[in-house]
């Protein structure tokens, strides 16, 4: 046998593999409908009512390519804190939402913007058009839900998983891909715990956004929070005890690929402690401020 042909041989065997695998077999117990499965994913991780994590940011746009260090913090169930670190360790930027108010301060432009917690503004820091809640939920590595009837929501195995499609007003519409973990493949539907590995919204056929959750493993919880002085009473867990699994890169696509952004977490616990007025920040001195005309 020639090398040529033994090389196309390990391709192809390769490739085959790749098919099985796509092509696998639904469980022997299956939801037997959208909604079922949806309650069993959010079931999945109602342990985790906070994340906090440390993650490289990788972003690309029209305006060109930005790169850093994330740290970020997210509570159910729509607060969330975003700080871009400099290499040096400095914050240059903070985006808060506390579910009410939004605050954004940019270092580097010495601005501070005020504003209602809602898409419009979340976006100006993500460029990506999602309400804290589901950009919340996403941290999480749970999907948002678009609000639908029973009646619009279908769901079908497809290439190895559940494929939930979800019909909404406005015209808008979502696939949800959601895959059984396989030590509970055999587990009755009920029991099954499901991972969420994409997620898409458009709206009058129109890509809005499209999510790709990637590296799953279970995550840590986080321990309370001690005052190396004594002083201060411990600011304990968020949450109970939570070992569910968390994704480690989730890919953000906007639109026909106008934004693209990549968070690859490399540190991530669930329930940290959430200090007082974490998901809050105030005007810092000697800087322009604004209020933000978004609405959503």
């Amino acid at each position: 046998m020639s090398a040529g042909t033994a090389a196309w041989r390990r391709t192809a065997i390769g490739v085959a593999v790749l098919c099985v695998a796509c092509y696998r077999s639904p469980p022997p117990s299956q939801f037997p409908t959208a909604d079922a499965a949806l309650a069993r994913m959010r079931a999945t991780q109602a342990c985790s009512h906070a994340v906090g994590g440390e993650a490289k940011l990788d972003y690309f746009g029209k305006g060109g390519r930005v790169r850093g260090s994330l740290l970020y913090l997210a509570s159910m169930p729509d607060r969330v804190r975003l700080d871009i670190v400099s290499p040096f360790g400095a914050t240059i930027s903070t985006l808060t939402s506390d579910g009410s108010n939004f605050a954004l301060f940019d270092l580097r432009e010495k601005s501070f913007l005020r504003g209602p917690a809602n898409a419009c503004n979340l976006q100006r820091f993500t460029r990506v058009p999602l309400p804290p809640h589901a950009f919340t939920e996403l941290l999480r590595g749970e999907a948002p839900v678009l609000v639908h009837e029973a009646a619009g929501a279908s769901i079908a195995w497809k290439a190895g998983g559940y494929l939930i499609h979800l019909t909404s007003k406005n015209q808008a519409e979502e696939e949800i891909r959601l895959v059984p973990l396989d030590a509970d493949w055999n587990k009755d539907f009920s029991a099954q715990r499901l991972r969420v590995e994409s997620v898409a919204v458009t709206q009058a056929g129109v890509p809005l956004y499209r999510v790709e959750l990637e590296g799953h493993a279970q995550a840590p919880m986080a321990e309370a929070r001690l005052d190396p002085d004594g002083i201060e009473p411990p600011i304990p867990a968020s949450g109970p005890a939570c070992a569910a699994e968390l994704p480690r890169r989730i890919h953000f696509t906007v639109g026909n690929s106008e934004h693209d952004l990549l968070l690859v977490t490399h540190e991530v616990t669930h329930n940290p402690p959430l200090p007082a007025g974490v998901f809050s920040q105030d005007e810092p001195p000697g800087v322009r401020s604004g209020v933000s005309p978004c609405r959503d």
